[in-house]
């Protein structure tokens, strides 16, 4: 199933954005996430990337489907949101690109979308002259009763792209997962690559 895999431009993200958010819900619902998503939440959530000049969508195709999606921004236009993870850790916030999220349908991973989602980001961190790139992942209990026997972490794949963990620099946020009564605080831990350095892929 060959994949048309692009960045979109803000009148193509326009007339894709429910189907970002569709993809948001469908995805996260999914293990380590649980996210018990909302499409008006996940339409506010996409706006800042319709107007910003900085961010970037992403988007995969499959016979004119959406099927994946990824996002990126400056970190400092989520400043308030990492103020408390990023303080004491030195890093200027100006100097960084946050690579925000990936979301692929099942039946289409493994085909090299995950590394064209990280390529494309980056490609363009670089040309705004960005020096690193850092994502955030959730952290969940070994023992979770949701976790799947079969699953295999990503942290292979972020290594291999030259992410490394930040030590110390973790989020909070909350969110309602499914099945579950109200929302509940999850902690994230942040991952960063000097984009500088030669990508161990080139």
């Amino acid at each position: 199933m060959a994949l048309d895999i692009r960045p979109l431009d803000h009148a193509e993200l326009a007339d894709h954005i429910d189907d970002v958010a569709r993809l948001r819900i469908a995805v996260f619902r999914d293990w380590p996430y649980l996210y018990d998503g909302d499409l008006e939440y996940e339409r506010r959530y996409l706006q800042p990337y319709l107007t910003s000049a900085a961010a970037i969508v992403v988007g995969a195709f499959h016979e004119g489907r959406l099927v994946g999606a990824s996002t990126g921004a400056p970190l400092s236009d989520h400043a308030e949101d990492f103020a408390v993870a990023f303080s004491g850790s030195g890093l200027d916030l100006a100097t960084i690109f946050y690579c925000a999220e990936s979301v692929l349908l099942p039946s289409y991973r493994g085909q090299g979308a995950g590394h064209a989602f990280f390529d494309l980001r980056e490609a363009h961190a670089r040309r705004l002259g960005f020096g690193r790139c850092c994502f955030c992942a959730v952290i969940r209990p070994q023992d979770h009763p949701a976790r799947a026997a079969d699953y295999a972490p990503l942290d292979p794949f972020w290594r291999k792209r030259g992410y490394t963990p930040l030590e110390g620099v973790t989020a909070r946020f909350s969110w309602k997962d499914r099945d579950a009564p109200e929302e509940t605080s999850k902690a994230l831990q942040f991952w960063m690559r000097d984009l500088q350095s030669v990508s161990p892929l080139t």
